[in-house]
């Protein structure tokens, strides 16, 4: 050990010392948060180096750091509280996109990524939480390494300690594994995933090189939850990235810094609880800076109290003695009410001191809090000799599940809210709907129209023309109701301004271009274009079992006619059904004219929802738009307040050759609730999806009104969920 490196891990020794003195001294003081934070790279850590922190399950952040000659951005997502995934856009000035100028002209390089990491043993007593992970998965691997992390709060101080393989190999040991077997010794390096890239090359993880690091967060008191970081730097900044640039045009690109210095210094401090500024210095000689945003989506904002409480009726009484004995006013009482709070009153009978009510709604996520105030307001306004409620919601013309209600249970639980002492008492069926068993049916002026309209951005990332090109339009969305099972819905758009003009870049594939003449539809459609006019019938034929009929065009490239079945048992989490489509590629303006290509695809669907877990595991496996056969396998999770965050992947009979760079198709995708972010309740979902390569292979059609969701009511697992929420 050289004496210069004795004098650095004392100093950084003597700070850890200081900072736990210097704790036990102000042991009172109060610290408003001690959320973990991110690092350099794309999850939580240090500054260069991975810690073995989490966020809470149904977390999602956004992670921006300039750290020399890299600009990374990350969306960072915690489907569980024991697994992070992270994507990455790195944005590498010392070198060019590629070798040919015609191609990419002088853009700089941008390097994709997805990084995991999971957690092994939680922080318990004196054992520290402990997690494993690996960078750059299925990438060009120029970031790849694989980690053993731990982590120890102590006092005001979170340490930890690791070893890594790969670009985290910089302070180099003899490899543990390589005691196990020979095939840890070697490294292949970077671009060992092959020519196409995107591929798993799992030989080369926790190979060659290993290297431990160190790092401590400090948090400082009653500085609004700030803290200080240092550590001792795990990077091989020899293996990183491009160290010594690459030549392109004639023009060498200068070497990344060299290390002055092991130890990395840095400071985080938040404007609020979820939004972090950072800075540090790394490597003794480069300064960085950034910021993270994250935030908890698996239930409620708790920042945004919902104010759309149930209103009583007022003059709830006169209502009910007004009605006694009259179905007729009974009828017309809980219609107004009902639609009163956007909940829409379809067909009524009184029966045997039973009141049955169909209804549809599109405000709640939550069917059984939708259920709950329904029931509210039958209560207020229905005479009391009524003492039992059957609501049956429907969908798209379909009645999807009926819940029994007995009023005396109801009324004796609601002032404790006791949800569970109710549900002993509530039946949750999915019977046949018969139109002939309701006396009142309000008329329903048909065609019934509705629209609305919003900005729109459509976005192509990544590409060797340029980072981001984009447009912002004006998008109109129609549904026409002919029936309640019959319905066109268009989805159009106005251009406003784009940049699409630089966008050049022309298919490559070998295959059939049914995605990858992505650029000619953005250029040719700026003006205005028709993403979606599609004739929807839905038709349940039996108990259990749904089908759609559907005609026009489905989607931005293509249009056509076809069907979708699914078999759903109503007390099953298992479902399972087909789809065909016979279609055509819509023409490059997105109007009304198609090209030439045209192909039968379909598919065999199979879902299953782990109750325990939630997770829901999709297997779509047939024949694709491009011609070739195979499996797209789609695992995501979803929470109780309506969030679910996926992933995906495709295999299919064609070559990592003929599919192109990337190998296989892969991405993920989130969907967050507009509710969480207003305080009124909606059923509305933004999302969020992203392929980090746009290729021809593995491609299905997307049509709109997929059964898995119009029927999602159609199971007793997704009433009972959210059972608590029913004296909402």
């Amino acid at each position: 050990m050289n004496t210069l490196f004795k004098v650095r891990l004392w100093v950084c020794v003597a700070i850890f010392a200081l900072c736990v003195h210097v704790k036990s001294d102000i042991s009172d003081y109060i610290y408003p948060s001690k959320s973990p934070s991110f690092g350099n790279f794309g999850g939580l850590g240090v500054l260069q180096n991975p810690s073995a922190r989490f966020y809470d399950e149904g977390s999602i952040a956004f992670n921006w750091v300039q750290n020399g000659v890299y600009r990374r951005g990350s969306i960072v997502m915690y489907p569980f509280d024991w697994f992070e995934f992270s994507y990455q856009y790195t944005d590498i000035d010392n070198a060019k996109y590629s070798l040919i100028k015609e191609f990419s002209g002088g853009q700089s390089y941008k390097d994709k990524s997805f990084d995991v990491k999971a957690k092994i043993f939680s922080e318990r007593g004196i054992f520290p939480s402990v997690a494993i992970g690996a960078r750059d998965l299925a990438g060009t691997g120029i970031f790849g390494a694989e980690y053993v992390v731990a982590n120890k709060q102590v006092s005001n101080i979170d340490f930890s300690l690791g070893m890594g393989w790969g670009t985290l190999s910089g302070n180099k040991i003899t490899n543990p594994l390589s005691s196990i077997s020979d095939s840890f010794d070697n490294r292949t390096g970077v671009g060992s995933s092959g020519t196409m890239g995107g591929d798993f090359n799992i030989g080369d993880f926790f190979s060659g090189d290993a290297g431990i690091f160190a790092g401590a967060e400090i948090f400082i008191p009653n500085l609004n939850g700030s803290r200080f970081k240092v550590e001792y730097d795990g990077t091989n900044y020899e293996k990183e990235g491009f160290p010594l640039g690459r030549e392109s045009f004639n023009l060498a690109y200068k070497p990344i810094k060299k290390p002055d210095s092991k130890f990395n210094f840095g400071f985080i401090y938040p404007l609020t609880d979820n939004f972090h500024l950072k800075a540090s210095i790394t490597k003794g000689n480069t300064f960085s800076f950034g910021f993270s945003f994250h935030a908890g989506i698996k239930g409620d904002n708790p920042k945004i109290v919902k104010t759309d409480r149930h209103e009583p009726v007022e003059n709830a009484e006169q209502f009910k003695a007004i009605s006694k004995g009259n179905d007729t006013y009974i009828y017309r009482s809980i219609l107004k009410h009902l639609n009163d709070r956007n909940l829409y009153l379809q067909k009524a009978e009184i029966k045997n001191n039973t009141l049955e009510v169909q209804y549809a709604q599109d405000k709640y996520i939550s069917y059984a809090r939708a259920t709950g105030r329904i029931t509210r307001v039958l209560d207020e306004v229905v005479p009391d000799e009524i003492d039992t409620f059957k609501l049956a919601n429907t969908n798209a013309g379909m009645n999807l599940n009926t819940i029994t209600i007995d009023r005396h249970a109801y009324n004796l639980y609601e002032s404790t809210k006791d949800h569970n002492s109710l549900k002993r008492s509530v039946k949750i069926s999915n019977p046949q709907y018969d139109p002939k068993n309701y006396s009142f049916a309000p008329d329903v002026d048909f065609p019934a129209f509705f629209w609305k309209a919003a900005p729109s951005i459509r976005s192509q990332i990544g590409g060797p023309d340029g980072f981001y090109f984009g447009d912002l339009s004006l998008a109109i969305h129609t549904e026409l109701l002919f029936r309640y099972n019959l319905s066109l819905v268009t989805s159009g758009a106005i251009g406003i301004v784009d940049n699409f003009d630089d966008l050049k870049l022309a298919s490559d594939s070998i295959l059939p271009h049914v995605r990858t003449d992505i650029v000619k539809y953005l250029k040719q459609s700026r003006k205005g274009h028709f993403k979606r006019i599609q004739l929807n019938w839905f038709h349940r034929p039996a108990k259990n079992l749904y089908a759609k009929l559907s005609a026009g065009i489905f989607e931005p490239m293509f249009g056509g006619y076809g069907f979708e079945t699914l078999y759903r048992p109503f007390n099953s989490t298992f479902a399972i059904g087909m789809e065909y489509w016979n279609v055509k590629q819509r023409d490059y303006d997105q109007m009304f004219k198609f090209r030439d290509y045209e192909t039968e695809t379909g598919h065999i669907n199979i879902f299953y929802e782990e109750p325990r877990t939630q997770l829901l595991l999709r297997l779509k496996g047939g024949r694709f738009l491009a011609k070739d056969s195979g499996i797209n396998f789609d695992l995501s999770r979803r929470f109780k307040s309506g969030l679910r965050i996926g992933a995906f992947f495709s295999r299919t009979d064609i070559s990592k050759e003929e599919f192109g760079e990337g190998s296989f198709d892969k991405g993920f995708y989130f969907y967050v609730p507009i509710e969480f972010f207003f305080d009124q309740r909606t059923k509305g979902i933004a999302g969020f999806g992203l392929r980090p390569l746009t290729r021809d292979g593995a491609q299905y059609l997307v049509h709109s009104h997929h059964l898995y969701g119009i029927t999602d009511q159609a199971n007793s697992y997704n009433i009972n969920r959210n059972w608590e929420d029913f004296y909402d």
